[in-house]
């Protein structure tokens, strides 16, 4: 059941051309063949939202992108509303443009893994249209495993 949900949260490719790396708890880890591309994936356990938000670390070779946060909200947000990531005491400040949202650069990217590598939950908060503040929560037991087992399996090794 939860491999079923996590490949219809993948991103859409088909399904011959998507490798299971894969299941780590709540997290899974998947490659795509073309592009190549690599990444953990994971639901929310708590939606603001409808069902289909999703977080993703992805590692794209082609693209030079190692380990880049992105977010899909469970709900659209009020275009002016900034979206940020929690994850402990730690707050990031993502870019957000419609339902998607990811870290601003890089090191953003790299600050944030570390995060999640020692935390056990994030949660995304953003307001949504007509002023209502949301937030997606997801668990971080099995994250990351995922996604050094996404890393890895882009790695060329």
């Amino acid at each position: 059941m939860r491999l079923a949900t996590l490949l219809i949260l993948a991103i859409a490719v088909p399904a011959s051309a998507r490798e299971t790396i894969g299941i780590y708890k709540g997290w899974g880890a998947f490659r795509d063949a073309a592009p190549e591309r690599c990444y953990a994936i994971a639901r929310p356990v708590m939606a603001g939202g409808r069902s289909s938000g999703f977080a993703s670390i992805a590692t794209w070779p082609k693209r030079g992108l190692r380990a880049s946060l992105h977010i899909r909200l469970s709900r659209e947000r009020d275009r002016s509303a900034g979206v940020t990531l929690t994850i402990g005491e730690r707050r990031f400040a993502l870019v957000a443009n419609g339902l998607d949202a990811w870290a601003s650069d890089a090191p953003s990217d790299r600050a944030i893994v570390a995060a999640l590598r020692s935390g056990r939950s994030t949660s995304v908060e953003a307001v949504g249209v007509g002023g209502r503040p949301f937030a997606d929560v997801y668990a971080l037991s099995g994250a990351a495993t995922a996604i050094d087992a996404a890393a890895l399996a882009c790695s060329g090794g």
